[in-house]
């Protein structure tokens, strides 16, 4: 992937996955709700984790609640909205190398591993480009696509944070179990959301002092004083990341 915009041969990979996810949806009868994503379930056994250096991002839509879903056309509208929106967000979650671990019907969460050694992009930086991009395909293609439909298009938020997390396995055999993300980054980015707008990526300060020294004139300092952090009460910077793909 590019880390300083996006390449024309992208753009059009994003525009077609879009077309295409969308004509599916629509030519259903009825759509399907999106399930859960989790990537390697037999990686882990049942209550054991690996503690990983992880950028951990969350995405939130920004008013969902507030969206018309008391009837049954109004539920199927919701719903192939969901659908082309977050087929597509899972996708680039995945092309910057990210795992998405879980979508909760109005959000996902994703994680980026370090990758040891140098040369490449850091897991911050993969993360804020992934949103990036996920901003930029949602202003110029599902946005247009769902519009096109008669549908409303969907607003979202995204909190990133980073450091040491335990990826662990719970739950019970044979019936419901999961991968989770356990630690202070996870619970960062998850929280941070509350300090965002619709259309705003909020970043913890672990995350803004290991992107590239050209990414920080897009950094705007957003304050320490509204956010504390969660595991000893101390403030914690947090800043916006204000540049967008052009």
């Amino acid at each position: 992937m590019h880390y300083d915009g996006l390449p024309t041969n992208y753009r059009q990979q994003l525009r077609d996955r879009v077309m295409r996810t969308a004509e599916r949806v629509f030519r259903r009868s009825a759509a399907t709700a999106v399930g859960r994503v989790v990537p390697g379930d037999d990686d882990l056994v049942i209550g054991t984790g690996r503690v990983l250096e992880l950028a951990v991002l969350f995405l939130d839509i920004s008013g969902f609640s507030g969206r018309p879903s008391a009837s049954p056309n109004e539920q199927r509208a919701v719903l192939q909205a969901l659908n082309v929106f977050f087929s597509e967000m899972v996708r680039i979650a995945t092309d910057y190398g990210g795992t998405v671990e879980k979508n909760t019907g109005d959000g996902l969460m994703a994680y980026f591993e370090r990758v040891p050694g140098p040369g490449g992009a850091n897991a911050p930086q993969r993360a804020v480009a992934a949103a990036l991009t996920m901003m930029h395909a949602n202003a110029n293609v599902i946005s247009p696509v769902l519009r096109s439909t008669g549908l409303v298009p969907l607003n979202f938020r995204v909190g990133i944070d980073y450091g040491h997390v335990t990826v662990a396995r719970l739950g019970a055999a044979r019936q419901f179990n999961a991968n989770v993300a356990i630690g202070t980054p996870a619970n960062v980015a998850s929280k941070i959301l509350a300090h965002a707008r619709a259309g705003d990526i909020v970043i913890g300060e672990s995350v803004a002092v290991r992107l590239p020294a050209k990414w920080l004139q897009w950094v705007e300092f957003h304050g320490p004083s509204e956010f504390q952090y969660l595991s000893d009460g101390r403030p914690y910077p947090l800043y916006r990341y204000i540049g967008r793909w052009v």
